[in-house]
């Protein structure tokens, strides 16, 4: 059986410069892509749960913000400009 995953969106605001370049390192052990600080990320209900609980690890709540959305609906994927297309729909990894 193979294990399910969800598209998702992970994104923060950090003001600190430390726990920036932490958080930064955090998410790309889970994204397949992103831009700056927001990422993509197909996640197993499992690696969820770490990742919220590596980031939180990481983040201040006093003074920082981190939100992960599932996207719903996201059977379709649609590119501009140079992007390129998953070869393999079930999962892939990009970097």
């Amino acid at each position: 059986m193979m294990t399910q995953r969800q598209l998702y969106l992970a994104a923060y605001d950090i003001s600190c410069n430390r726990r920036l370049r932490k958080a930064l390192h955090v998410l790309r052990n889970y994204a397949s892509g992103g831009q700056k600080s927001v990422f993509e990320c197909f996640l197993t209900y499992t690696e969820k749960s770490c990742l919220l609980k590596d980031i939180s690890l990481v983040i201040d709540p006093g003074e920082d913000r981190f939100i992960l959305l599932r996207l719903i609906g996201a059977k379709h994927i649609h590119t501009l400009g140079k992007a390129v297309l998953p070869q393999n729909g079930s999962f892939y990894y990009v970097g």
